[in-house]
């Protein structure tokens, strides 16, 4: 059969654009070389409980027409994320707000008293012109915070000192003079209730699916079988790496089933010491309020998360977009505007840290450009 997409890789991207062409009355063919689709989303039951295999994945936007859109494979619950950060023996509420003063400080209760705080460290450090991320964090929040919340977490992330990273990294530190614990600013938010991996399922309706299919051991035929190629993997990859090999950060993760209904009272839990190897700890069945509203799971499942050095054939999670590889990625984008067939998109397509809502938004325009609606 002769198709009209060839889709490479059945994550977010993928399946929202497969989604729209089928609708359109295309034939699409979607391949990816894992065993599951739904990319890093993928969700999975154990005991009850929906696990992200992938890390935490919460769902948030301020764009009403993304949010309408992905509410047509899901309903979903009012999950607002709150992370916890703890360092050493003591505990913080994130993002930067004033509960996190308050208990950093024991003289700070007022957001004057908090500002007075920070901008008196600011002041005392004196940087005027940040010459690595951590000069550029203690310029934005002082010593105090930078030290116990930023430092540690953002070296294990990096593999790299904060000293020897540039300031660019950090534009911003949201500092929030309010006692909300809420993460993110968007206005919509919240998980699906039963995963994710059900949204992707009913977005690839229509569309033929091959798993443990890998591309590049056929590249040749596959490209025959269609009549363009959507493109969502390693664009270095997709070029035979021929300008050289775009850096990523990888993700290691260890998951356990315990026999216990509550293990650390909060989805996501910070640890933001550099002696502790992980990041964070996620225990899955808070997403869903598994302690709450009277629901009771005798058991829980909590996942480490490691931050990785990534080695050519190990799965890239984080684009490193610092000077140097994203002049190496506007070289690949060159070649990849001079391929009319082929269309590249996602994460690593893109070579660009997205959000799901972002990957969601770039799918639709890619899609409707493409198909003229």
């Amino acid at each position: 059969m002769k198709y009209d997409y060839l889709i490479v890789g059945a994550g977010l991207f993928g399946a929202v654009f497969a989604h729209e062409a089928v609708r359109a009355g295309k034939k699409v063919l979607v391949i990816d070389k894992r065993n599951h689709i739904a990319g890093n989303i993928y969700t999975e039951e154990v005991d009850g409980i929906q696990v992200h295999r992938y890390g935490a994945h919460i769902f948030h936007t301020s764009d009403r027409e993304v949010w309408d859109y992905v509410q047509q494979f899901a309903e979903f619950n009012r999950y607002t994320n709150s992370p916890v950060a703890r360092y050493k023996d003591e505990l913080y509420n994130m993002p930067f707000n004033m509960n996190t003063f308050s208990k950093m400080w024991d003289d700070v209760k007022t957001p004057a008293e908090a500002k007075a705080k920070i901008d008196g460290q600011i002041r005392e450090a004196g940087i005027t012109e940040p010459k690595n991320l951590e000069e550029q964090a203690i310029s934005l929040v002082g010593k105090d915070i930078y030290e116990k919340l930023v430092k540690g977490y953002t070296e294990k992330q990096w593999g790299k000192r904060a000293t020897e990273l540039p300031a660019f990294i950090i534009k911003r530190l949201p500092v929030r003079f309010v006692y909300d614990n809420n993460y993110f600013n968007d206005l919509y938010q919240g998980i699906p209730i039963g995963g994710y991996t059900q949204i992707v399922k009913k977005m690839l309706e229509g569309a033929e699916v091959r798993l443990e299919t890998d591309y590049f051991s056929n590249r040749d035929a596959f490209d025959a079988m269609a009549e363009k190629c959507v493109f969502t993997g390693m664009i270095d990859e997709y070029f035979d790496k021929c300008f050289g090999e775009l850096e990523y950060r990888s993700l290691r993760f260890e998951t356990e089933e315990l026999n216990m209904e509550n293990f650390q009272g909060n989805a996501v839990v910070n640890y933001t010491e550099y002696e502790v190897p992980y990041t964070r700890i996620i225990e899955h069945k808070h997403f869903e309020f598994g302690c709450q509203n009277g629901t009771v799971n005798p058991k829980t499942v909590i996942t480490r998360e490691y931050p990785a050095k990534w080695e050519s054939g190990d799965e890239p999670y984080y684009p490193m977009n610092d000077e140097k590889n994203n002049a190496l990625y506007r070289k690949y984008q060159d070649l990849a505007e001079k391929k009319k067939n082929v269309i590249f998109g996602g994460r690593l397509g893109m070579y660009k840290y997205y959000d799901m809502h972002q990957v969601i938004a770039e799918a639709l325009k890619t899609a409707r450009r493409e198909l003229n609606f």
